[in-house]
Formats: C-alpha cells, sequence, structure tokens
C-alpha cells in the first residue's frame, strides 16, 4: 500500500483546531452521565482486562441498532476479544450500555464496553489508538476520520469499513474535499460497500477497486429478538381493535404534518391512535407540547401513562424500543421523509412484518427503497394530505395490510446474508479463532 499524501490531512487537522471552540460546544452538549468528557481527547480508553480488543465505531443510536447483528457476531467470532464499540453522540452512548445490562441480566461474560469516540486531532487519536491497541478497527457506514485512519495505521492495526454507504448527497460534498478523503481512503485495508453504487461512489473518491467489496446491506440482517416481539404482542392485545399507526424516527417540521394527517384520519377514524416517535430526545418535551397544542389527548411512555379512548397521541418517549413500537402498529411510517433529512430504516416495521409507508425524501436509503419498491412493498405519499388518504384506505383494507406486511417480510428473508459475508470479509484481516 502506497504511502498517502499528508497535507490534505495537515490542512484538515489545521482548520479542525481553528474551529475547536465550535467543536467543543457541540460536545459539551452531547453527553451522556456514564462517561467521561475526557474520553473526547482520547484520555480514558478501557482499562487492560487480559483479553486482547476488538473496535466497532457507529455514530449514532441508528448505527448502532443496524450493526446490533455484526456486535453479536463479532463476540461469537472472537471469544477471546473484548469489543469496545465508539459513538458519536449521547443518544448512541446509551444504545450501546443497554445492549451491555442485557449481557449482564443474561449472565454473560461482559466483554462488550462502551467509550465516546475521540474528537478527530491528531494527539487524540493518536493517544486513543495507541492506548487501545486494538487488533481491529472497524468503522459503520460513512465513518471517516482522516486521523483516527491515521493513528490505526501508524500502530499496525487492521481498518475496515463495514455497510459502507455513500449517498449521491453526500458523494457531491465529499467530492470537493478528494484529495483528504483519497488520502483517508488509502489508509483503509477492506471496504465492504452496501451496494455497487455505493461502491463507485467510494472509488471515484480514490477508494482502490481491489480492496472494495459488495457484500450487501446489513440492515436486512435486522435482529428481532424474542422479547421484542413478545412486548409487541402485549401491547397489541392492550391496545385492543382501534386502528393503530405508528410513526417513528420523525424529526422538526415533520410532526406537525403528521399531526395534521392523523387529525383527518379520525374524521373517519375518531378512535384512531398514532404511536409518535420522535428521532432525537432532547425533543421529546417539545413534540409532547405540539400535540397538546393542536388539542390531541396525549399519553407518555415515559411517563408511565396509558392511552385510554380519549387518547389520540401515545408519544414513545423512551429510548430502545422503536423496533418493539413499530410491531405493535397495523402501519409504520418511517420519519425524515416528509422533510428533506434522507429518511431512516424503512426495514424496520418491515422486519416486524408491518407495512411501510414513507414520504419522498429517501436519499439515504434509495437502494433499499427501490428493493422493497420492487417487492410490492412499499407505500409512498407525497404530503400530509396523501398520507391521511392512504391512511384511511389502507385502515379499510385488510386485505391489501396483509399483502403489504408479507411482501416487506419476503423483502428482508430474500435479501439477507450481508453479515455472512461482512464476518468472511473481516476474518481475512484477523483469523477467527
Amino acid at each position: 500500500m502506497s504511502a498517502p499524501r499528508r497535507w490534505p490531512r495537515w490542512l484538515y487537522s489545521a482548520a479542525l483546531y481553528l474551529l475547536a471552540p465550535l467543536v467543543w460546544r457541540r460536545v459539551w452538549r452531547e453527553h451522556a452521565f456514564t462517561n467521561s468528557r475526557a474520553e473526547r481527547l482520547g484520555l480514558r480508553p478501557p482499562s487492560p482486562a487480559g483479553r486482547p480488543w476488538l473496535w466497532l465505531h457507529c455514530a449514532s443510536v441508528g448505527e448502532v441498532q443496524a450493526a446490533r447483528p455484526l456486535i453479536e457476531a463479532l463476540l461469537a467470532h472472537y471469544p477471546r476479544h473484548r469489543l469496545l464499540v465508539t459513538t458519536m453522540t449521547a443518544t448512541g452512548a446509551e444504545r450501546v450500555h443497554a445492549l451491555i445490562e442485557a449481557q449482564r441480566r443474561a449472565g454473560e461474560p461482559e466483554r462488550l464496553a462502551h467509550r465516546f469516540v475521540p474528537l478527530d486531532y491528531p494527539g487524540a487519536a493518536r493517544r486513543f489508538v495507541a492506548r487501545l491497541r486494538p487488533e481491529l478497527a472497524i468503522f459503520f457506514e460513512t465513518e471517516l476520520w482522516p486521523n483516527l485512519l491515521a493513528a490505526c495505521r501508524r500502530c499496525d492495526v487492521p481498518t475496515a469499513v463495514v455497510n459502507g454507504r455513500l449517498s449521491p448527497r453526500a458523494f457531491r460534498g465529499y467530492r470537493r474535499l478528494r484529495p483528504l478523503m483519497a488520502a483517508a481512503l488509502a489508509q483503509l485495508d477492506w471496504l465492504a460497500a452496501k451496494s455497487r453504487g455505493d461502491a463507485e461512489r467510494f472509488r471515484a473518491l480514490g477508494m482502490p477497486a481491489t480492496r472494495t467489496d459488495v457484500v450487501g446491506s446489513l440492515k436486512y440482517d435486522i435482529a428481532v429478538d424474542d422479547a421484542a416481539s413478545e412486548q409487541s404482542k402485549r401491547l397489541c392485545t392492550r391496545l385492543g381493535s382501534r386502528p393503530v399507526w405508528v410513526a417513528g424516527s420523525t424529526h422538526p417540521g415533520e410532526d406537525e404534518r403528521l399531526l395534521e394527517a392523523h387529525a383527518r384520519l379520525r374524521q373517519s377514524y375518531p378512535e384512531a391512535l398514532l404511536i409518535l416517535v420522535p428521532r432525537h430526545p432532547q425533543r421529546f418535551d417539545t413534540v409532547a407540547e405540539l400535540c397538546r397544542e393542536r388539542g390531541m389527548g396525549l399519553a407518555r411512555r415515559s411517563h408511565g401513562e396509558w392511552p385510554d379512548a380519549r387518547t389520540a397521541v401515545y408519544l414513545g418517549d423512551t429510548m430502545g424500543e422503536l423496533l418493539m413500537l413499530y410491531g405493535a402498529a397495523d402501519l409504520a411510517f418511517v420519519g425524515g421523509s416528509l422533510v428533506p433529512v434522507g429518511g431512516h430504516n424503512l426495514l424496520e416495521p418491515a422486519a416486524m412484518g408491518v407495512p411501510v409507508l414513507t414520504g419522498p425524501e429517501l436519499a439515504n436509503f434509495a437502494d433499499v427503497a427501490e428493493t422493497l419498491r420492487q417487492g410490492g412493498a412499499l407505500v409512498e405519499v407525497r404530503d400530509s394530505a396523501m398520507l391521511a388518504d392512504t391512511l384511511v384506505t389502507l385502515f379499510l383494507d385488510e386485505a391489501e395490510r396483509h399483502r403489504l406486511a408479507e411482501a416487506g417480510l419476503a423483502v428482508v428473508a430474500a435479501n439477507r446474508g450481508a453479515l455472512a459475508r461482512t464476518v468472511a470479509g473481516l476474518q481475512h484481516l484477523l483469523p477467527g479463532e
């Protein structure tokens, strides 16, 4: 592997130092009580425990959820190792700590740990990698941090990007920084792209084709455990026969449109219930107030409140329960798609056997949307009015709801396998045990 040019990374690092006040302002707010802010400077890697480390980095809660099957596979394939999962956000940290707690309750050995990823300053990156000394570093989706990748190479740590994703919009942004991205990608030992289009865009930024494979999306290998299924069934039974739809991972400007659609739905189905799940926990109170302003009876899951006949909206203001809430509904709308966010994971409700509805903004999941579309498993709407009309139509047509649910399950089942291909590729970098 030829040595990459260093000047793009030097300029990038200089820009980071100039932007340090803004970076730290953001980091100071993005905090979890379980972690020290010193981790952002690479000062607190996990303490040695007699086992070598694997390191997996995921940006936030969505990536941690998508990476869960990989986390479980890594722990199974490398029983001699511990696995450190780093995140950038506090919500991601909470999701990893929930996985750690689940392992603890199951009586499994404590081999999973969490830290915040260090900020990508040269010194912080070097300290983190030198102190952790992982035997393999794995970056999930588009987490390309030039100084962390350079620090791994300096310490002879093999590196991989898995579930590699680069949307056309993200590609246009990265293309302006092509010298920096080419230098970063030159550090990688392996890129496991989720689609041919993603692989081509990575190669256009400088990723060598000889170190790139198309393995499919890990999101199709979504883990639906028995506990989540049982919780969904209990919740569904308790909600009774009233029409229930869920809107998951919603964003500002989108909640208003969803509440408009729900108000129109209730003109035809006065007993209809919306389970509303905002994407970010810092918005829970804001969305609750928005529901009250619209005159909709509200119950908040985090407060232990239960929706009665007068309740129009059940606010899913808890962490780690979206999959379960999807499974308790008759229909599921996936947020981030009525506003220009790019959409969220369409496969979560599909894997729970629930018909999938989405808005038009799907840049981040264009390939998944097309696969669901081809399988007849995706309902697309332009706006809140069309969403309301579609909800009314589908609540009237039980046979179509059943067909959409079965089609979604079939698409998920037919496209599984990326996990096995990913693990096989990683074993070329670090043989299993």
